[in-house]
């Protein structure tokens, strides 16, 4: 029995992701000190198991993963951890499965951020606060608004390392049965 080295990369971006999210539940921090190793293991691991075309692809998947969470953290909706735990989780998921990997971690990050507004009594507050937000950046480009971001300590804000561990895991647990062994 072989393991597929796609399934240890995706492995290794769930521990990172988790790591990271107890972090940040912890201290709404997410320390340089996983984030930055966390990208050398990556391009490191794929380089071992897959020679100098994963470097590569591990390297553009990190890119990828990071330009778009950096989209968000610019327009002042999430924080830099997040942005550089994501380009972590994909230098490590590589480009096989960071696609999912995004997808599975928007749709449930939306998915968190809908019962934290209810929870909190503030769902239409808050739907209220996205049709203002898109009316904004569609006047202002990706300029953070100046009230509605993570930086406003009233938003109500949510530790998205915790969507990012969970789209990992669903991923994986989506992918395990065709690609965890060969």
């Amino acid at each position: 029995m072989v393991i597929n080295p796609q399934t240890t990369y995706l492995t290794a971006a769930l521990v990172c992701a988790s790591i990271g999210s107890l972090h940040d539940l912890r201290s709404r921090r997410i320390p340089n000190r996983l984030t930055g190793p966390a990208i050398l293991c990556g391009l490191l691991l794929h380089l071992a198991l897959g020679g100098w075309t994963q470097l590569g692809l591990s390297a553009l998947a990190g890119l990828i993963a990071g330009g778009i969470f950096l989209v968000f953290f610019v327009a002042g909706g999430m924080g830099a951890g997040d942005v550089k735990l994501m380009t972590a989780v994909g230098c490590l998921a590589g480009t096989a499965y960071i696609k999912e990997v995004l997808i599975a971690t928007v749709l449930i990050g939306a998915l968190m951020g809908v019962a934290l507004a209810l929870y909190r009594g503030r769902l239409r507050e808050t739907m209220l606060n996205v049709i203002t937000l898109v009316q904004h950046h569609g006047a202002e480009g990706l300029a953070a608004h100046p009230e509605l971001n993570v930086r406003n300590v009233a938003t109500l804000r949510l530790p998205y390392a915790l969507p990012i561990a969970a789209g990992c895991l669903l991923t994986f647990f989506m992918t395990s049965g065709k690609e965890l062994v060969r």
